[in-house]
C-alpha cells in the first residue's frame, strides 16, 4: 500500500471540498449583487438577504468547508460530504425563503437543518488531523453558528 504524500493529501482535500467552495463563492457574489442592485432603494429585507448570503452562505460555508477539508480523516466517503453540503444548502435556502416570505415555520425548519448540518460536519472532523489551534478555530466557528441559529430563529419570531 502506498502512503499519501502531503501534496497529494492537500490536493485530495481541495477536491473533496471544492463543491462547498464553489457554493461559498456563488453566495458571496450573490450577496454583493443583491446589495448593488438594491443600493438605490435599500430595504430591510434586501439588506438582510445580502448580509445573510455573504456571511452565512459565503463566509461560514467557506470556513466549514476549509475546516472539513483540512481537519478530516484521510478517507471520507463522498456521499457523506454531499449529504452535509446538501443539508447546509437546504437549511440556508429555507431560512432565506422563509424570512423573505415571512413564513416563520419555514425559517424554523431551515434552522433545524442548519443545526443538523453543523452536527454532521463537527462529527466528520473527529479523529482527523490538523494543528490544535486550527481545531480550536473550527470548533469556535461551529459554536458561533450554533449560538447564532436560535438567536436568528428568535428574531424571526419577533418580526413575524
Amino acid at each position: 500500500m502506498t502512503r499519501t504524500t502531503s501534496a497529494e493529501a492537500r490536493s485530495q482535500a481541495v477536491q473533496r471540498i471544492s463543491p462547498a467552495l464553489a457554493v461559498a463563492l456563488v453566495c458571496t457574489i450573490a450577496g454583493g449583487l443583491v446589495a448593488a442592485v438594491t443600493a438605490h432603494a435599500p430595504t430591510r429585507s434586501a439588506s438582510w438577504a445580502s448580509a445573510y448570503l455573504v456571511l452565512v452562505g459565503g463566509v461560514a460555508t467557506l470556513g466549514l468547508a476549509m475546516g472539513r477539508g483540512i481537519l478530516s480523516p484521510d478517507r471520507v466517503p463522498g456521499g457523506r460530504l454531499t449529504g452535509e453540503l446538501a443539508t447546509w444548502l437546504a437549511g440556508n435556502a429555507l431560512v432565506v425563503i422563509g424570512t423573505l416570505a415571512e413564513l416563520t415555520w419555514l425559517v424554523d425548519v431551515g434552522g433545524a437543518l442548519l443545526v443538523a448540518a453543523l452536527a454532521l460536519v463537527a462529527l466528520g472532523v473527529r479523529g482527523g488531523r490538523g494543528p490544535g489551534w486550527l481545531q480550536g478555530l473550527f470548533a469556535a466557528l461551529v459554536a458561533v453558528l450554533l449560538v447564532s441559529i436560535p438567536v436568528g430563529l428568535f428574531l424571526a419570531r419577533l418580526r413575524g
